[in-house]
Parts: structure tokens; sequence; C-alpha cells
């Protein structure tokens, strides 16, 4: 009797490699695998090619050589539609996602102009505004909110797509202490791959217990997000520093080892 097939992996980027118009070479051949599940922090420099990487995820951008599959599918031009279903990219202002003049209807527009109607279209909303703690806000507009419920109400617009891949760009900027607590709290309640880039060497220990360093167009490092961050100079070599004070050694965190 056959084995059942394993599930592909949310996200494989093989020999991935890109130019801009202008000739300026951002990616260099990036391989990239992350497993369906995990949470993993995209660390680098300015300029390092992060936000290219990430504008190739859902086909913004056309990959000059090497591919890039989303759970087995290939981003090319005809699965398009459903890539960027599949891919949920939540920029770092939540004004850039926010248009409409309430929450629901925000919250509502993907669904609604992937063909979605009536109780079923209310249904993703609910689901996806309970799942960022905004039940209560959705008929306010969201420009009355503060900045942190702003992003959680973003997180919603993309998780009401149930995407296979939640990428965050830069989460934790801007945000007071207790809205970084609480959005902590609910990417570590999501059932989503997650892929966060930041700069903000201890939100993404705390959350992402794998981190992978883009430097120069190139994967130059791939491990726990702990052992990476304690390598003076592999941090030094590749411009990340820690904030004054912080030792990554003196975190407990239950991960477990690569």
């Amino acid at each position: 009797m056959s084995q059942p097939t394993a599930p592909a992996p949310s996200l494989e980027v093989s020999g991935l490699a890109y130019a801009y118009p202008d000739g300026h070479q951002a990616l260099f051949g990036v391989d990239l695998t992350v497993g369906r599940g995990e949470r993993v922090a995209l660390l680098g420099p300015n300029g390092a090619g992060k936000t290219t990487l990430v504008l190739h995820l859902n086909g913004i951008l056309d990959a000059g050589a090497g591919t890039v599959r989303v759970a087995g599918l290939p981003v090319e031009k005809r699965n398009l539609a459903e890539i960027r279903r599949r891919v949920g990219i939540v920029f770092q202002d939540p004004d850039d996602q926010l248009f409409m003049p309430t929450v629901r209807e925000d919250v509502a527009f993907g669904p609604a102009a992937s063909g979605l109607r009536g109780a079923e279209l209310e249904e993703r909303v609910t689901e996806a505004l309970k799942q960022v703690g905004m039940e209560e806000y959705a008929n306010r507009p969201p420009h009355h909110l503060s900045f942190g419920q702003r992003r959680r109400v973003a997180v919603a617009t993309v998780l009401a797509m149930r995407p296979e891949i939640l990428v965050l760009d830069e989460p934790s900027s801007n945000l007071d202490p207790a809205s970084r607590r609480e959005l902590a709290d609910i990417l570590r309640s999501l059932d989503v791959t997650v892929l966060m880039v930041t700069h903000d060497l201890p939100y993404a220990l705390e959350l992402c217990p794998r981190a992978v360093i883009l430097s120069e167009g190139v994967i130059a490092a791939d491990d726990r997000t702990q052992d990476l961050l304690c390598d003076e100079k592999l941090m030094r070599n590749h411009r990340l520093e820690l904030p004054f004070g912080f030792d990554p050694r003196s975190v407990t965190l239950d991960v477990p080892r690569l």
C-alpha cells in the first residue's frame, strides 16, 4: 500500500535572481524553503533584497531566473489569482490597506472581490475580526482607531482570504509595548505559516523559532533565531545590531532545534 504524499512546503524559492530595469541586481540566487505552519523571520540590512524577495511571493515581480512555489503552485501569470489569495502581505503602514468607510467593509473587500456573498461573506468577516480581537469595532471607521488597532484590522483583511502564508512587513514598528504584546499573542494563535520581515530582533526572537539573514541578495545564514542573534561576528558582518543591553542568551525559549 502506497504511503500518502506529504503536503508541499508553504514556500519553495529556488535559485531566485532578479535585476531591476535600471540594471541594479537585487537578488543573486536565493534558495529558501518554509514548511507549513513555520514562523520564520527574514532579517537583513537595508538594501539586502528583502522587499524584492517578498514582491516575488505573490507575483508582483517576475523572476529573472529561478522559481517560486507556494504550496506547490508555481508563481506564474496563469496562477496569479490563486497565488494572491494564498500569500497575504500585511504592509508596514496599515493605512496602505484600509480605505473603506468601515472596518467591516475593509475586511470584506478581498473575499467579496473573489466572489463571496451573503452569509458566507459575513462568516469570513466575523471569523477574521475574531482572530484579531476586533469584532466590536466592525462598524467603526478605520481612521477612528488607534494605530495598533488599525494594524490588527490590516491583518484581518488578509486573514479573511484564508491565506497559506502571512507575510508581515515590520509588524512591530510604531507600536507601544501593549500593542506589541497583543499583536504577538495574535500571531502565535494563528494556524498559518508566517514570514516576518523585521529589523526588530527581540520581536523576531520572541515570535519566530527560525530566522534567515538575507544580505547582498543571497541567504547568508539560516538557523535557530537565538543561535543567529548570539553569533556576534555574523551579526556584525551583516550590519545587524541588538538593542543596547539586550542579551539573546538570557532569553529562555521553548522552541525545537532545527
